[in-house]
């Protein structure tokens, strides 16, 4: 009888270090590293302690998804990641992360997707060394539901988590400003878009002005290959920050023409005073040799043809 007593309480203590366990892996403590679960309605995102191991960011992010797909049994969350969606491989591009997952990727319902991704981004931006990341599916960039790639990933694409957002869409006029055909003056195109409330618009306009005009007359002004890290808005000052490949130009064009294009387009197009353009975070840089990118940059109407200014 004492034997089963003893048994007994051993198995109470074992299941109050259960309980306590899941409670401090659910209540995420300050320096504690965590992941992003979803709540059960698969409305939303929860922070989730979690031990990352590795010594390299790689290994980190690969330890992040590990976490992510572990089930759980806890009522308040569930995991983010399903079992049957394998991480192929990862590599990091100066500090924008790859992951590509297995076709079964494809296999999660919409809405569930947006958020599975959204936890993927959150989870892996928390790492230092990566400001970025772009999904891949078997190798080839994700695209959403209308056949579009989805592209890089930062904090700015993930405004809320708590699921009223997930599917709502809004429609706008964007005015971008391209290259003429000297490539020595702007010109004015407007561009209707269907787009998630999540992106922020002036994120929106510049991967639309990195995409190239839709119509004759005008020509890019933005070397593809650049990779557009971050766009944020702060005291009315929109701060785009690019890799270092956005030092390159790809097209002949005068250096102010690819500047002023961005900030005119800003300017005009989400209100904002001014725009600071960074390379790597860092804004000792000049454009070409020839623009001073060391301070935020007004709208410059001079650049505009003379035939596009109202």
């Amino acid at each position: 009888m004492k034997k089963r007593k003893g048994i007994a309480v051993l198995l109470i203590l074992i299941l109050s270090l259960a309980v306590t366990a899941c409670g401090d892996r659910y209540g995420v403590k300050e320096g504690e590293s965590y992941i992003y679960c979803m709540n059960t309605d698969k409305t939303g995102l929860v922070k989730v302690a979690a031990k990352i191991s590795g010594n390299s960011a790689i290994k980190k992010a690969e330890s992040v998804i590990d976490e992510m797909k572990k089930p759980t049994n806890e009522i308040e969350y569930t995991q983010a990641i399903p079992e049957q969606v394998k991480l192929l491989d990862c590599a990091l591009k100066g500090s924008i992360l790859e992951i590509n997952f297995s076709e079964e990727y494809y296999e999660v319902k919409s809405l569930d997707e947006k958020l599975m991704r959204a936890a993927i981004v959150q989870s892996l931006l928390q790492i230092d060394g990566i400001d970025a990341v772009s999904v891949r599916v078997e190798g080839k960039p994700l695209k959403d539901n209308e056949g579009n790639d989805v592209g890089l990933m930062n904090e700015d694409d993930i405004v809320d988590t708590t699921g009223s957002s997930l599917s709502s869409y809004q429609t706008d006029t964007l005015t971008l400003y391209f290259a003429d055909q000297n490539g020595s003056k702007l010109v004015k195109q407007e561009v209707d878009v269907h787009y998630s409330s999540n992106v922020l618009k002036e994120k929106l306009i510049v991967e639309k002005l990195m995409q190239g005009p839709s119509e004759e007359g005008a020509y890019p002004t933005i070397n593809p290959a650049a990779n557009l890290l971050s766009v944020t808005t702060k005291d009315g000052i929109c701060y785009v920050n690019f890799d270092s490949t956005f030092l390159i130009s790809a097209y002949d064009v005068l250096p102010e023409i690819t500047i002023y294009s961005i900030v005119d387009s800003l300017v005009e197009g989400a209100g904002v005073r001014q725009v600071q353009i960074t390379i790597n975070g860092e804004s000792n840089a000049k454009y070409m040799e020839k623009v001073d990118l060391s301070q935020p940059l007004n709208e410059e109407l001079d650049w505009i043809a003379a035939d596009n200014k109202e």
